[in-house]
């Protein structure tokens, strides 16, 4: 059960980590996911991770209908299916280092490739192969968002059709990662309160819906600038924080 401490503290993480997503996409969900695993074992704090995200992206997605790119979108969740299907025949429930190194290395590794072979969501095929790494990190490492923003970096898209279009991709994955996780949880007996879900679910859309005017203000060209800072300052804390636990072999 969390204390009203570690409640509160969540449900500040949920509004920053939302209203970042607002403005960014996806960065915003790796702080309210490292939030999550402090205070809560790893299968509860991916299903409340993934239902926020959720209801985050879904909101997203309303705001930003008109700029959704529907051929890249359905591509992408067409290999987030196939993933997702390879993942039900593999029960596996990461550890928090695995977790965190994961999410750090990922997007790191990502960004240092050369330019032409870097991933780019809008070259031939790739929506496929997104949409495949993407699941398969969503569930061997517990998220995949930052990785996901790697491949649209590179792009000719404009910010708000990565906004809008990342977060109608990623209900699949937020949805299967629900499942998924929440049956471990089940299992673990690890319940999260069903109100506290729903103050969280709250918050989700004041910060959506407080970073819209600030994404309408921001410039392209600023948009790739902090989104590849954030990219790169989360992905070194939660690098530095995997090495931690794996040295010291703490839970949280």
């Amino acid at each position: 059960m969390l204390s009203l401490a570690a409640s509160l503290i969540i449900g500040g993480a949920v509004f920053v980590g939302t209203f970042v997503s607002g403005i960014f996409g996806m960065v915003g969900g790796q702080i309210v996911l490292a939030t999550a695993l402090y205070f809560m074992p790893v299968s509860s704090g991916m299903t409340l991770f993934s239902a926020l995200m959720f209801t985050s992206g879904a909101w997203r997605g309303v705001l930003w209908r008109q700029h959704v790119n529907w051929p890249i979108t359905t591509r992408y969740i067409a290999g987030s299916v196939v993933a997702y299907v390879v993942m039900l025949f593999i029960y596996y429930v990461p550890s928090k280092p695995v977790v965190y190194l994961g999410l750090g290395l990922a997007p790191i590794l990502a960004d240092l490739m050369p330019k032409k072979i870097a991933p780019n969501i809008e070259r031939t095929g790739m929506p496929y192969l997104s949409g495949f790494i993407v699941m398969l990190l969503q569930i061997t490492v517990g998220a995949g968002g930052n990785v996901l923003d790697a491949f649209f970096q590179t792009s000719s898209l404009t910010r708000h059709t990565i906004v809008a279009t990342k977060a109608i991709m990623q209900l699949f994955s937020q949805a299967g990662r629900f499942l998924y996780f929440g049956f471990a949880a089940l299992q673990a007996g690890e319940i999260i309160p069903w109100w506290l879900l729903v103050v969280y679910v709250l918050i989700t859309f004041v910060g959506g819906s407080a970073a819209a005017g600030v994404l309408n203000r921001m410039s392209d060209a600023s948009f790739r600038k902090w989104t590849r800072a954030l990219i790169w300052a989360l992905s070194l804390i939660y690098v530095a924080r995997g090495a931690w636990l794996l040295i010291t072999g703490s839970t949280t």
